[in-house]
């Protein structure tokens, strides 16, 4: 069912979207660091993820779940939400780590 992962990401980016709304953890914190923060995690991995295809270490295979568009060579778009949820997880963890940990001190 071509397009299932996809959907699966978005739906989990909207699930942390919904969190960090409710506990103004990242983007509801301060958008414009988080859009950046994000922005560099996405780049770099996607740059890793190039070496990694270069060097036939990564591939993507054939998989019933993609749509078939791919942002270059064996780098379907999907790796692209699934580094934007990676990096956008990360973040919400810290923060919410960070706030715990304030208030624990207190």
């Amino acid at each position: 069912m071509p397009g299932l992962y996809l959907g699966a990401l978005l739906f989990s980016i909207l699930g942390l979207a919904l969190l960090d709304r409710k506990y103004g953890l990242v983007f509801f914190a301060n958008a414009k660091m988080a859009a950046v923060t994000t922005a560099v995690c996405v780049v770099f991995f996607s740059i890793w993820d190039a070496v990694g295809i270069a060097n036939g270490i990564f591939f993507k295979g054939d998989n019933e779940l993609l749509i078939g568009l791919e942002v270059f060579h064996e780098y379907p778009i999907e790796e692209a939400f699934f580094l934007t949820l990676l990096a956008y997880t990360g973040q919400i963890v810290m923060a919410a780590w960070t706030r715990y940990s304030k208030a624990g001190a207190k």
